[in-house]
């Protein structure tokens, strides 16, 4: 009894202690959370090493033993920039068919026999401007993953079938090319602003895919696929002198070889401004606004993310998202996006997508939030707000080993500075907003702009007219296509 009684007196003063503190007034109560403010976010990314193999690939290496697991992943100085303008797509074929046509003695079914007994994962492809390959396995089969690996990259087969089914799938894409309003604007948008012939707007055709050969296929990886083209980024269970040894021994048959890339035309300016319309018998409107941008290298490339950031870029704070989408309800998704080019400039442009009924009010709206960050002036706040949420999601595009070591290796490849990423912050913060609205100005020019709007315009409220002489697009028919 006197044990129970202690016990319950006990349990009652702890409850007291908890109610007195719980109870007792708390000094920041009525601070408004608006005005806390926190330490800077200290971060560093970890540096990989990086080693040249004798035939002198670059390969990259951080280690990570946390997982029985070893990434791998290449670059290759390859690209769609530098396809025949009578070939164009044959990158991404040759990509493609690297990886399901077979390598060395093997068959493509017999590489996938092999990947898939260990549990491994491997792929290729080439895009606009690098080719890439990648593997994934576990430590105790890396070995056997790395010979696949490295016979898919310096000696795939090209096997005819496997070349015929991957024209087949091209074919099939761009059937099936316009049947997404989206996919449609983002690609009308790009060739208005750099040309439809130019390399980072053309787009391959039935007659091109159609016309393709294996041998130009085999052509094409035989003049860009070699060891003084190509760097690998590893991560994962594996030791730095492990990995030399084993890539070594992989690639030695593999030698050295001059490389000549075409050359690709610069970028040009818009020369003027444009409104151009694509028809589509749809009941939302998919808007396009854009302007000639700049490369991740170019000094101004800090201030105009930022500025993108103010404007659209951050999805919930930006002003376009709170004047058109919140107050005005004019656009079921609405922003801004800064695409910084890697050899020449990238894009900046505003979207939009909106009600058929709206999409006067909307292209206004979005003009407006135009005119507004270019003549009326920015706030400190907004531009510390910016600097926060840019660097915040800076942070987070380094959570995996993979991603720290990958872009260490793109850096080197689209030669920006080796400590690029560790002046990131400083770049960041220097920024003030008198370079901001330098930025808007400079680059946000009327007079060079491109809209674009992808609907119907019977069911517009106002004619696109009002923004100025309309260009309307016809999109190409499609037509069926013989593989022989």
């Amino acid at each position: 009894m006197i044990q129970r009684l202690i016990v319950i007196v006990i349990a009652a003063t702890i409850l007291a202690v908890d109610v007195a503190v719980w109870a007792a007034p708390n000094p920041n109560a009525s601070d408004d959370p608006r005005t806390m403010t926190f330490p800077a976010v200290a971060f560093q990314p970890p540096k990989p090493d990086r080693i040249v193999l004798p035939n002198g690939i670059i390969v990259y290496i951080l280690e990570d033993h946390e997982l029985p697991i070893v990434n791998l992943s290449a670059m290759i100085r390859t690209g769609s920039l530098y396809e025949p303008a009578d070939k164009i797509g044959l990158a991404g074929l040759t990509g493609a068919v690297m990886r399901t046509g077979g390598a060395g003695a093997l068959t493509g079914e017999q590489v996938d026999e092999e990947i898939e007994f260990v549990g491994a994962e491997m792929e290729s492809g080439i895009g606009l401007d690098a080719g890439s390959a990648s593997l994934n396995v576990l430590k105790k089969d890396l070995p056997r993953g790395i010979a696949l690996f490295s016979d898919m990259v310096m000696r795939p087969t090209f096997s005819q079938d496997k070349v015929d089914l991957a024209k087949k799938q091209a074919i099939e894409a761009i059937r099936r090319r316009n049947d997404h309003p989206a996919a449609i604007a983002g690609r009308e948008f790009n060739k208005l602003l750099y040309g439809a012939d130019h390399p980072y707007a053309r787009e391959s055709t039935e007659a091109t895919i159609t016309a393709m050969t294996r041998e130009d296929l085999v052509a094409f990886h035989a003049r860009y696929y070699h060891p003084n083209t190509t760097m690998i980024a590893v991560t994962g269970d594996v030791t730095r002198k492990e990995i030399a040894r084993l890539l070594t021994r992989a690639f030695a048959a593999w030698k050295r070889q001059p490389v000549e890339w075409p050359p690709v035309p610069l970028v040009k300016d818009v020369e003027q401004s444009s409104v151009n319309y694509i028809a589509r018998e749809i009941t939302q409107t998919q808007v396009r606004i854009g302007f000639m941008g700049v490369t991740q290298g170019d000094p101004d490339y800090f201030a105009f993310s930022l500025l993108d950031d103010i404007l659209g870029g951050q999805a919930f704070t930006s002003r376009l998202f709170r004047e058109v989408r919140t107050q005005a309800g004019l656009a079921y998704s609405v922003g801004s996006a800064l695409i910084p080019g890697h050899f020449d400039r990238g894009s900046f442009l505003l979207y939009a997508q909106t009600k058929a009924q709206t999409t006067g009010q909307a292209i206004a709206a979005l003009l407006e939030e135009l005119q507004r960050i270019r003549t009326a002036p920015i706030t400190e706040q907004e531009l510390d707000d910016a600097k926060q949420a840019f660097l915040n999601s800076f942070v987070f595009s380094f959570s995996t080993s993979s991603q720290i070591v990958g872009r260490q290796m793109s850096l080197e490849y689209y030669g920006l500075p080796a400590d690029f990423l560790e002046r990131f912050r400083s770049n960041v913060a220097r920024v003030t907003v008198p370079d901001l609205e330098r930025v808007a100005l400079r680059y946000l020019q009327p007079q060079r702009m491109v809209v674009l709007a992808v609907g119907d315009q019977t069911k517009f409220d106002e004619p696109l007219s009002t923004f100025g002489s309309v260009r309307e697009i016809v999109l190409p028919q499609v037509v069926g296509a013989q593989i022989q």
